[in-house]
């Protein structure tokens, strides 16, 4: 235990200071970081829904009319059902129809993740862009 001490005090402040969400608590905090986003911001959800998307659209758009390049890493939509299928390429039209750019992925990527502006990371359990019905988790770092 004395070393694990010791050596949690040899770490970077920033990498000790975080902060853990649930799926209820998130998106109010994710939404504010958003708000305050400057320069980029980079989600990989591997499933997207429209009616996450339809949440996130004001500020989204917001952010891309201020010149935030907002980048969505996904799935291909084909990889998915017949429904999240179908959602994922409605909710690619409403995306890029504001400026948003689209990267999809060959590899079943499933990480779950958010950087805003190099300096703010998500991760862990939650799709930020289907999440819907289920019991998740996300950590905040700044650094």
């Amino acid at each position: 235990m004395l070393n694990l001490i010791k050596h949690s005090k040899s770490l970077s402040p920033d990498l000790i200071n975080s902060k853990l969400f649930d799926e209820r608590s998130f998106y109010n905090a994710f939404i504010h970081d958003l708000r305050h986003s400057k320069t980029e911001v980079i989600i990989e959800s591997p499933y997207i829904t429209c009616r996450r998307v339809n949440q996130l659209l004001p500020i989204l758009k917001k952010l891309v009319k201020h010149g935030v390049k907002v980048t969505i890493n996904t799935r291909n939509p084909n990889h998915h059902d017949n429904f999240l299928c179908t959602q994922a390429y409605k909710s690619f039209d409403i995306l890029k129809s504001i400026g948003v750019r689209i990267v999809t992925f060959n590899n079943y990527h499933h990480r779950k993740i958010a950087v805003i502006d190099g300096k703010i990371l998500y991760e862990g359990s939650l799709n930020i862009l289907s999440q819907y019905n289920s019991k998740e988790i996300m950590r905040r770092i700044e650094s």
